[in-house]
C-alpha cells in the first residue's frame, strides 16, 4: 500500500497519519515570546497528535514569505500563515502565498468569513483569509489574530487536514 494511503487509513489521534505542519508568521512586529497565534495553532495541532516540523517569523514582503513558503514545503504537508491578510499598505500574505497557488480552495475563505460573520459583522468581509494548494502541499493563509487563527483552526482546519492533505497526494502514484 502507497505511503499515503497508509496515512489516512486509520484516524488514530497519533501515528501513522499525523501530519507535518509548518507555521509562517507574517508579521513586521511580532516576536517568538507574542507571536500568540503560533502557540494557539501549535496547541492546537499537537492536541490532535499532528507534528508542527517548523516555526519562523517573516516580515511581511512578498519575497521573504515566498522564500518561507518554499522552505517549508521542503518537510511539511501543510503550511499555516498567520498575519497580512488585511487590508493596509503593509498587509502582503495574500498576494504572496495566493500567486503560488496551483489550486485555490475558495470554500475555505468562504467559511472562514461566514464563521467571522458570527463574531464580529460586516468586519469580516474585511479578512482576506484563503487556502489552496501549492503543488502537494496545502497551505491556509489566516489573519494574525489569536482568536481567528484559533477559529479556522477548531472549525475548518483540523476536521479536515488529514483528508485535504491525502487528496493532495492522492494522484502521485498514478502519474
Amino acid at each position: 500500500m502507497p505511503d499515503h494511503h497508509k496515512r489516512h487509513a486509520h484516524h488514530h489521534r497519533h501515528g501513522i497519519n499525523a501530519v507535518r505542519v509548518a507555521l509562517i508568521t507574517c508579521s513586521d512586529s511580532r516576536t517568538e515570546a507574542d507571536d500568540e497565534s503560533a502557540k494557539v495553532l501549535r496547541a492546537g495541532l499537537e492536541a490532535e497528535g499532528h507534528e508542527v516540523v517548523s516555526t519562523v517569523i517573516v516580515p511581511d514582503e512578498p519575497a521573504a514569505i515566498s522564500a518561507a513558503l518554499t522552505a517549508a514545503a521542503l518537510d511539511a504537508e501543510a503550511i499555516i500563515t498567520s498575519g497580512g491578510t488585511g487590508l493596509t499598505a503593509r498587509d502582503w500574505t495574500y498576494e504572496a502565498v495566493a500567486s503560488r497557488f496551483t489550486k485555490t480552495l475558495d470554500g475555505f475563505g468562504e467559511l472562514f468569513r461566514m464563521l467571522s460573520w458570527e463574531q464580529v459583522g460586516a468586519a469580516a468581509y474585511l479578512s482576506r483569509a484563503t487556502a489552496g494548494l501549492m503543488g502537494e502541499t496545502v497551505v491556509f493563509v489566516l489573519p494574525g489574530a489569536p482568536g481567528a487563527a484559533g477559529l479556522a483552526l477548531e472549525k475548518l482546519i483540523l476536521p479536515e487536514l488529514r483528508h485535504v492533505c491525502w487528496l493532495a497526494v492522492r494522484d502521485r502514484d498514478r502519474t
